[in-house]
């Protein structure tokens, strides 16, 4: 497992989060102004100093409920509201949609190209505002010197780490049905075509050496598939082609998009209740929780100006229809920890549970084992 997975998993699916939060509010016509001011609020909010400097500290990645808990507060630093419904939509689209990205990124380092694709598009959300051009600029900065030096092998780790952060998912999404790049159970069709990885031959043909390294015989072999050469490497720079089109945004033509749990990812998630079970990260998981949301300047809105309510539905009634046939194992909504299996366990979840008392008293430092509820209430 890559320490240096979660800025990128945190980047990339806040850049879904954003394509899918803008398309929704064109759809449902959303007033200018406020559509601006909600995708400016939440952007200002991802891209925070001090959020950004916990995010880039070496670690690893924590379960998929503790990274939702972050997004949910990140998609209500506005004005805007998401019930639990929609939001659960949101999170399934983001998860599903990046899932797909690194499944077919040619090399394990384009996985970077992606990444700088969705803070491309970030920037033209807020191309009006100078402020938070300027942070996002500085995390492309800190990504350039981060990841810019490490090695293949390194990147590969990153890429294994990101699918065995995925791999249990297998929601199906009408837009990837319809473009037939994802099947009936919920797992993606890969390519058998297109531009190979750069650096590498289009296959074909196999090579044999003598002991002293001359080419003695060449055979030709059909391979199946409709390979071309890479036109040319994307380029890693501020601003720059970056060749590939993975992390670009999709949803920039209006079209509908429904999820759905498919069967075996149903009784998979029945099986194993992935972050139910308790576990010895537990207290790290809410330590993460706390350090993050404790980077998160969430702005209260100023005078008053009155809220409004997203929905990633066609219709309300679509929208509540899906929120009562929501697998409870799927709920993000409460972590549960089973501490009755053994007295370690008990006494693990004591000292948790023991970590939510709201003290009165100010906290003299953050060190670990803050409470969460303490740091999202300053929040």
């Amino acid at each position: 497992m890559s320490v240096r997975t979660l800025p990128l998993l945190f980047l990339n699916l806040g850049g879904e989060m954003l394509y899918i939060l803008d398309q929704r509010l064109r759809a449902q016509n959303i007033p200018g102004d406020k559509a601006r001011k909600v995708l400016n609020d939440i952007i200002s909010t991802m891209f925070n100093r001090k959020f950004m400097e916990e995010l880039f500290k070496p670690q690893e990645l924590y379960s998929k409920k503790a990274l939702r808990t972050v997004y949910e507060r990140l998609a209500h630093a506005s004005i805007m509201k998401l019930n639990q419904a929609s939001m659960d939509k949101l999170y399934d689209l983001m998860t599903m949609a990046f899932k797909y990205q690194v499944l077919l990124c040619p090399r394990p380092k384009d996985v970077l190209l992606v990444t700088f694709n969705h803070l491309d598009t970030i920037k033209g959300f807020i191309q009006d505002s100078p402020t938070i051009l300027q942070q996002v600029d500085e995390t492309f900065r800190q990504l350039t010197e981060i990841y810019g030096g490490l090695s293949a092998g390194e990147f590969q780790l990153i890429r294994q780490t990101l699918l065995i952060f995925f791999q249990d998912l297998h929601i199906r999404v009408s837009m990837f049905l319809k473009d037939k790049v994802q099947n009936n159970n919920g797992h993606f069709v890969l390519p058998v075509s297109g531009p190979v990885p750069w650096g590498t031959e289009v296959p074909g043909l196999i090579r044999m050496f003598n002991n002293k390294g001359e080419e003695v015989k060449r055979i030709e072999f059909k391979h199946g598939g409709n390979y071309v050469p890479a036109p040319k490497e994307g380029s890693f720079e501020l601003y720059g082609d970056r060749v590939l089109k993975l992390g670009t945004n999709m949803y920039s033509v209006n079209r509908p998009v429904e999820t759905r749990m498919s069967g075996s990812s149903k009784n998979l998630a029945s099986r194993t209740q992935e972050s139910i079970a308790p576990n010895p990260l537990a207290k790290e998981e809410l330590n993460f929780l706390a350090r993050l949301m404790g980077g998160m300047e969430i702005k209260k809105p100023s005078g008053p100006e009155p809220g409004f309510r997203l929905n990633l539905f066609t219709t309300d009634e679509e929208e509540e229809q899906a929120a009562l046939t929501r697998s409870e194992e799927l709920s993000y909504e409460v972590i549960n920890i089973q501490a009755t299996q053994d007295q370690q366990r008990s006494k693990e979840l004591a000292q948790i549970m023991g970590e939510f008392e709201i003290m009165e008293q100010p906290r003299l430092s953050t060190s670990k084992g803050d409470d969460l509820l303490a740091m999202m209430d300053e929040l």
